[in-house]
This record gives structure tokens, sequence and C-alpha cells, in this order.
């Protein structure tokens, strides 16, 4: 049997399984073949489009892990098809007259999404196996326009040509294999080759770590980066990217996308709603209406902060200044994130507590701006894991703790 017929005869099976039953076998590359069962049995998922072309080498778990998912490298694509229709000037011609050059190639699948966009697309890669594989990989996704280069970007891109795109995915390891974050520590350091790119390409794209704070990433990029993409996918925010030309004086947009919802802004609109308001306090001698919908901004618009820009766009009011839960009477389907009907809230007075949990037995338990985890939460309130209830904890703006038990909103 050949390692290509074992990896067709096992394309669905159980990786684990194969491997501890196949353990020890020399006639066929096994290491090989599991990588490429997982990789195409995560690409399905991840990267349908590739699991759907025949022939392509998949790389190890790991990189499988790290690299973008179809989702987001569509989203890449659409930023750039934008910037790139906005260029002034350009000649029509038979064919594209539009350059990529992807300096951290790696598996490539940034690339293979972008690399459509372009008459010539440069991949560069320093390790030779990677490049081996893209080669092969891209010839097998049919993009004839693709150019494989193995080599450090930092010298190849000194000798080459205009292009109109610049990408990097900078690593965010380092030579011990720790995680890094910084723009400076990743590989290439970008920020040091900041000149170099702003004079060799239209437009840069850099997707850097969604731990970086994206105030702090624009600074160390300087005054030319002109916009900010936050991408989180099914509410996990999974990439930032900044755009970077020498067109920009300053940063001109944020962008906070999550799935199908996206929202965008300016500094100044940023800068300028400093104002938020409340909910009205629960207290034992005055009750007043609880708010009817409570709203938990999607993963992007957290990472950028922008909560009074949210009180004003969508006229919902914050339960406290650091909560981050939103309120309204009325409900707003377009909030851009989870929406909840709420059916009883409480301080954390016992007889409150037992009254707006009256025949609850189970509920997911989210918690913020609290003094508990969400599992001590729900140990405290008694209740099992799970259900259609959902139970928040966070702290009004007087200090005081409160519990809203609710219903998710489809």
């Amino acid at each position: 049997m050949t390692t290509e017929e074992f990896i067709s005869q096992n394309i669905d099976a159980d990786v684990r399984d194969l491997a501890l039953r196949h353990a020890g076998r020399t006639d066929i590359r096994l290491a090989f073949a599991l990588d490429q069962i997982a990789g195409r049995q995560r690409a399905r998922k991840k990267l349908p489009q590739w699991a759907a072309t025949d022939g392509i080498i998949y790389p190890p778990h790991i990189s499988m892990e790290q690299c973008s998912s179809e989702q987001t490298a569509l989203y890449k694509a659409a930023v750039v098809r934008r910037l790139v229709t906005e260029l002034p000037g350009l000649p029509v011609l038979p064919t594209n007259p539009l350059t990529l050059i992807d300096l951290t190639g790696g598996f490539g699948v940034d690339f293979s999404y972008l690399a459509p966009l372009f008459g010539r697309a440069v991949y560069i890669e320093r390790q030779a196996g990677l490049c081996d594989v893209s080669r092969h990989n891209m010839a097998r996704l049919g993009l004839t326009q693709a150019e494989v280069v193995c080599g450090d970007c930092t010298q190849i891109i000194e000798a080459m040509g205009h292009a109109t795109l610049i990408y990097a995915d900078p690593a965010r390891r380092d030579a011990a294999g720790g995680r890094t974050f910084a723009i400076s520590d990743c590989t290439p350091d970008i920020a040091a080759m900041r000149e170099t790119l702003l004079e060799k390409a239209d437009f840069t794209m850099i997707k850097l770590s969604p731990m970086l704070d994206w105030r702090k990433a624009v600074a160390d990029m300087g005054a030319q980066v002109g916009e900010v993409h936050i991408v989180s996918v099914g509410n996990e925010c999974k990439e930032l990217l900044l755009v970077m030309s020498k067109k920009y004086a300053a940063l001109e947009r944020i962008y906070c996308v999550n799935d199908g919802q996206s929202i965008d802004f300016t500094p100044e609109e940023l800068s300028q709603c400093s104002r938020f308001s409340h909910i009205p306090q629960l207290s034992r001698s005055s009750r007043p209406t609880t708010p009817a919908f409570l709203y938990e901004p999607n993963a992007s618009l957290m990472k950028a902060g922008c909560f009074a820009l949210l009180e004003q766009r969508y006229a919902a009011r914050q339960v406290s200044r650091d909560s981050h839960l939103f309120v309204s009477e009325e409900d707003i389907p377009q909030f851009p994130g989870r929406r909840f009907a709420i059916r009883a809230a409480a301080t954390m007075n016992k007889r409150e507590l037992r009254a707006a949990l009256a025949g609850v037995e189970r509920a997911n338990v989210s918690v913020r701006n609290f003094p508990m985890t969400a599992e001590a939460l729900r140990k405290k309130l008694k209740l099992r894991d799970g259900g259609d209830t959902y139970v928040f904890g966070t702290t009004a703006e007087d200090g005081r703790h409160v519990v809203m038990v609710c219903k998710k909103k489809e």
C-alpha cells in the first residue's frame, strides 16, 4: 500500500486511533499521512475551498491551528479589493497590472485568497519546506500568477520593484518557541521596516495578534496607519489588521467585524462620545421598573472599547461605566452583539435572588465587572450549568452588585 492509498482509505478515520493502530509501520510515511488526514478534516470547516481541492498538502497540526480561516481571509480580500479600486490612474489593460508581495508566506492561506486580485503575486518565505508545499498548493488552486521566493524578506524586498499591496503576518513566536505580542518582538520586525514598506507599496496590510492594544499598535507604526480592522469569528477576536500607506496623514477609520456584524467609525466620533448613562439603581426601598432588554457587545467592539459610541448609535444605556453591558426598554434588533430579554433582576439580597431565580435550576452564568468568577457565582446561586436561561452578574454605578436573569433572543 502506498502512502497516498493509506490517506485515501482513511480520510474520515479518527487520527489518534490510526496513530495507535499503525505505530511502527515503515512501508508508508505514517507521520505525513496522519498530518494529511487531520489537515483535510480540519480544512472542511476552516478552509472549505482548500478541502474541496484535490491534492492539497497540509502542514502539521500546529500550523493548521495558527493559519487564517477562509472567513478571515475572504474579509481581508474584500478590504484589499476596496483599497485597490480607489487607487487613482489605474490603467485599463487586458491583463491585471496590480502586484501583491506577501512577505511572510507561511502556509499560504491569506496569499491564496489575495492573489486572485492581482496580475502578479509574490510569496516570500524563509523555510524551504514551506516554499515547496506552497508551489504545489498554489498550482493545485490554479493560481498561475503566483511566484514563490525562498529567502529573507527583509533583504528580498529591497531589490523588488513597486507593489500595489504588501501583506505581512509576522511570526509571533521567539527563537525558543514562546509567544510574543509586541510588534518589535515579531519576525520580521515590521516596525523597523516601516519606511521601506511605505516606499515600496501603495498599501501595506499588517496582520497582528488580537492580544495587542490597537491604539498602541497604531502609535508604534506611525501616522501613516489609515485603517484599523478588528476581526472576530464566532464572537472570538481573531485578528488585528492595520492598513498603512503614504496617502494617509492619520488614522481615518476603525472597523469592527464579527461574522455578519460590522460597524465602523472615525477616531473623532470615538473621542466625541465621552458621556454615558446607566441603569436606574435597584434599591430595597424603591424598586424602579427593570429594563426589558440586555445587550452584550460582540468581541470586536469589546476590543475596540467604543462603549459610549454604542450608546449614541443604538440608544442603549450602559449598566455602569465598567460593566460593558447595555440595557433598554425597547428591543434593538440591530445591536451588534448578543441580545437578551430580562426576566428579573436582583441585588445580592437572598430574598431578591430567590424571587428572581424562582423555577430556575440551570443557567449559563456570565460576569462583567463582578467580584466573583462565573463559576463561583453559579455555585452561590446553586445552579447547574446549561439550559436556556442566562444569568449576568455585574456591578451598578453605585457599586452595588446586581444579577440579571435573561432569555436569549435570536
